[in-house]
């Protein structure tokens, strides 16, 4: 069966038309599969993901009524599928104290990504040798209920995840929730334009961004190719070209020059140079990406907190953001004791090919983490003293306590793929025509109320109730509410059990 992955937040930048700009046609090859991938299953995200299936959709690329054609991968998933299936030379190790061919590992960190495989490229028996669609060396390192953690560092956010190997079909199993921040390369970047801010003023930083968009844009690429160049062992100063109408504007803005400015600054550290640049020196550069890599730092070691992850035997740091060296030794220098790390060698490419393998066997991760505590409003039986009395609600005689929040699954719960919950209700009133159950989701574990703080709609089921005349109705009629969990899209059906009429509903936090 044809595969395809589609990572659009990524290659939509490469020159991919925008979808205004294509003309939807509906996609004739029922066998093809889209891959697309996703940061995580938080409620930003799932939003997220209802919108990219849309888009996907109305492009033609795959169907509604077929929407199976589409998996959706989540990244740090994806680029775990790919690690595990590492071969050696595919690899470098950063954490290795031993020298191995007379290369130590941690040499990897000071002399950088390039260094590192260029090694390898030299010495094809060191302890480093891309991922074949074959199990690898790593693979015989690994045994039944090892674990591992994937740092997915990319541009905007840093993900983890905690898998556990199940042998010998090499299946994995979810140990933590999935988690993560806003620590991507951005932030270095941000802190780049804080600089900015600070030597020739916010004011004028904000009215160049809004007047010469297109000059900001060079300005921030020059800078992206310095800070590629950033490392530890650095010692010569980075160069990083301003651009004309930068100068031009600010001398119009301030009645000076830019080097003018740059005297006047308490920034000691940055230069101007003849050639009309910015020259920066490495500890000025390092001290760009110490925010954000402190962040990931630190969220790293409260993640090696827990119990599920104080035992993990590899830490694979992937996504274009592990390219760093600055972050790598960071990594290595906080976690090398602790765990073996290890970076594929085509470190951007890790969650793309991540995804095409998930595209081929979607069932490899077994179990999963919720990350949400998932449930339904309920009417229950109004009991006094353990209900409020703001909640109760008398009706034809009959007390009840509205609001109530039916928990279906609570947050960071193990779900086996495919995992059906459920529950059975019955209508408040024989009488009624349809019957409406409002799904609810919240990050807390313990919710009582759907009024509660953080609990948000995130589905509705909508089932019709007539259509009984000629059949004998029960007297009380069930109305039977099913969950699938485990997968990277959360379902619910409602079914009418008198007349079999069902309705289903995919979770959706875009039109809630």
């Amino acid at each position: 069966m044809p595969k395809s992955a589609w990572d659009c937040p990524k290659h939509a930048e490469r020159g991919c038309p925008s979808l205004g700009s294509v003309r939807p046609r509906r996609h004739q090859q029922s066998s093809t599969v889209m891959t697309g991938t996703m940061v995580s299953l938080s409620q930003p995200a799932q939003g997220a993901l209802v919108l990219a299936s849309a888009s996907v959709f109305q492009a033609g690329l795959a169907s509604p009524e077929n929407s199976e054609q589409l998996i959706i991968a989540l990244e740090p998933e994806a680029a775990s599928i790919y690690c595990r299936k590492l071969r050696l030379h595919q690899m470098i190790e950063l954490s290795g104290k031993a020298v191995v061919n007379g290369y130590s590992a941690s040499d990897t960190v000071g002399a950088g990504f390039a260094q590192a495989k260029e090694h390898v490229r030299r010495n094809r028996q060191s302890r480093t040798f891309l991922v074949e669609n074959v199990i690898g060396e790593i693979w015989s390192e690994l045994e039944e209920g090892d674990k591992y953690v994937v740092v997915d560092s990319g541009g905007g956010t840093v993900d983890l995840t905690v898998h556990q190997i199940r042998l010998p079909e090499g299946h994995l199993k979810e140990l933590y929730k999935a988690t993560g921040g806003p620590y991507g390369s951005l932030g270095v970047d941000y802190e780049f334009e804080k600089l900015l801010c600070k030597i020739f003023g916010e004011d004028f930083i904000e009215q160049f961004k809004i007047k010469r968009p297109a000059a900001w844009v060079d300005l921030m690429i020059a800078f992206e190719s310095r800070k590629r160049a950033a490392a530890p062992d650095r010692t010569n100063p980075l160069n990083i070209t301003l651009p004309f109408s930068f100068i031009d504007y600010y001398k119009k803005f301030r009645g000076h020059s830019v080097e003018h400015a740059l005297r006047k600054s308490n920034v000691d550290f940055v230069k101007w140079s003849s050639q009309g640049m910015l020259r920066m020196s490495p500890d000025a550069m390092n001290a760009l990406f110490k925010p954000t890599i402190d962040s990931i730092i630190e969220h790293l070691r409260d993640l090696f907190q827990k119990p599920e992850v104080c035992t993990v035997k590899f830490l694979f740091l992937v996504g274009g953001f592990a390219e760093a060296p600055l972050l790598q030794q960071a990594v290595h220098a906080a976690f090398g004791d602790k765990c073996r790390i290890i970076i594929p060698q085509d470190v951007g490419l890790t969650i793309l090919k991540g995804a095409v393998l998930f595209g081929l066997d979607p069932a490899v991760i077994k179990v999963r983490r919720s990350p949400l505590t998932y449930g339904v409003g309920v009417l229950n039986r109004y009991v006094e003293g353990k209900h409020p009395p703001e909640k109760l609600l008398v009706k034809d005689g009959t007390r009840w306590c509205t609001d109530v929040f039916d928990k279906f699954i609570s947050a960071d719960q193990s779900v086996a793929l495919g995992e059906l919950v459920k529950r059975s209700y019955t209508p408040a009133k024989p009488s009624q025509l349809v019957i409406v159950i409002n799904i609810y989701s919240s990050e807390h574990d313990t919710v009582s109320f759907i009024t509660d703080p953080g609990v948000k709609k995130c589905g509705t089921l909508r089932l019709d109730l007539t259509g009984t005349s000629g059949t004998a109705v029960p007297a009380r009629r069930e109305i039977q509410t099913l969950m699938q969990f485990g997968d990277t899209e959360i379902k619910a059906t409602a079914i009418d059990i008198a007349t079999s009429k069902s309705v289903k509903v995919g979770i959706d936090f875009l039109n809630y």
